[in-house]
């Protein structure tokens, strides 16, 4: 027997949780007013992809067996302009997401440091 902490992907429930958050999530970010715009203009299909990147990263650094395909978060993010204020707002949204779930406080936690992490890869302007 263990004593190993669960991995963050098992404590958030798997793909399928991990799935339901993204499905979750990417409608609120299309429907804020300041950034909706990074979704303007992009068809059913490449919207249905980006998804799906999301979930694979997702779930590959949450410790899941889902092998993440896309690209660096630097070169997906380069020339989009992502603000602090952008920023700010997507982790809103991330936050009332998981507030939605109902997702305990040390894997809210998790997931925010996680995300956190990634900022200095994605917020240019």
């Amino acid at each position: 027997m263990s004593d190993a902490t669960p991995l963050l992907y098992d404590r958030l429930g798997g793909y399928d949780a991990i799935a339901a958050v993204a499905n979750n999530m990417l409608p609120r970010l299309m429907a804020d007013e300041q950034l909706g715009r990074f979704w303007q203009h992009r068809g059913a299909d490449g919207i249905d992809r980006e998804k799906q990147l999301l979930i694979d990263f997702l779930a590959h650094c949450s410790g899941g067996p889902m092998y993440y395909t896309g690209r660096k978060m630097t070169t997906t993010h380069r020339g989009m302009q992502i603000s602090e204020s952008d920023w700010t707002r997507f982790i809103g949204h991330l936050t009332d997401t998981l507030k939605h779930f109902e997702l305990p406080a040390a894997e809210t936690n998790d997931v925010l440091t996680f995300i956190e992490s990634t900022k200095s890869e994605i917020v240019e302007a």
